[in-house]
């Protein structure tokens, strides 16, 4: 898998994946391709970082959620699109990774190093933890995620 960092010619920036360059390639030359925001077909790729692998365990396969099906977006609040996109986001993430509460950092950091099993984690870390995290090269996101108690 590969993804590449696209743009359409009004401007909007998202991401693609596919299952190779040659894909990308070859679905742009049957105009398979279309801007997510504004539907405009001509897209060109950008500057994308590639991903290296340089030794890292393989992440363990995570049990597979079914999908959602996705209702028709066209047309609607650009707003209530978000807060459903923003929705399933948290459900998988949710779903798929593991809470660490107050200890993230500190587990964080021995997944990086070897220490402790590569998994999906979330917890919680003030801006002065995450910011050693980002200085340290380890790859964390802050990501608001409600309290339990809120969810339901």
């Amino acid at each position: 898998m590969i993804v590449f960092d696209l743009h359409c010619k009004g401007g909007h920036r998202f991401e693609g994946w596919f299952g190779s360059a040659k894909d990308f390639v070859s679905q742009k030359k049957r105009g398979l391709l279309s801007c997510p925001t504004c539907g405009n077909g001509s897209i060109e790729k950008g500057l994308s970082a590639p991903r290296l692998n340089m030794g890292a365990q393989e992440p363990k396969q995570l049990k597979q959620v079914p999908a959602r099906k996705t209702p028709d977006m066209e047309g609607k609040d650009p707003f209530a699109v978000a807060q459903i996109l923003y929705s399933r986001m948290l459900d998988e993430i949710l779903a798929k990774s593991e809470d660490v509460g107050a200890q993230f950092p500190e587990e964080a950091r021995k997944i990086y190093y070897n220490e402790s099993p590569g998994r999906a984690i979330r917890g919680q870390a003030t801006q002065e933890e995450h910011d050693a995290l980002v200085d340290e090269g380890i790859p964390v996101a802050r990501f608001p995620v409600p309290r339990s108690d809120r969810l339901n």
